[in-house]
């Protein structure tokens, strides 16, 4: 997390909580949906979407070129996805695993 300008590191710990507690709050995709799009820039929000858009791709075992094809999404981006998927904090994996369907 970069360090805010006018937050000392114990407050911006404490914002991005807070930002995660809000998250946890919503009960529906429809309540995420407006959420996020009020959070984040159009930009933000289609790169958060391409970023897993190409989880499940690369899930799906598909090789980084036909992701490119299929998602406009640049190679080194689907490189970066791919590593965080493998060896990152495990928050890919607990997502796949719980939208798995039964």
């Amino acid at each position: 997390m970069k360090v805010h300008r006018g937050l000392s590191r114990r407050m911006a710990a404490r914002a991005q909580q807070g930002l995660y507690r809000a998250i946890l709050s919503l009960r529906t995709e429809a309540e995420c949906e407006r959420f996020f799009n009020d959070l984040c820039t159009p930009a933000e929000l289609e790169a958060l979407v391409d970023r897993w858009a190409v989880v499940i791709y690369l899930k799906d075992g598909l090789p980084y070129r036909k992701i490119h094809e299929l998602t406009g999404v640049s190679v080194t981006t689907i490189g970066r996805v791919a590593r965080f998927l493998t060896t990152g904090n495990g928050g890919y994996q607990v997502a796949l695993e719980r939208l798995r369907p039964l």
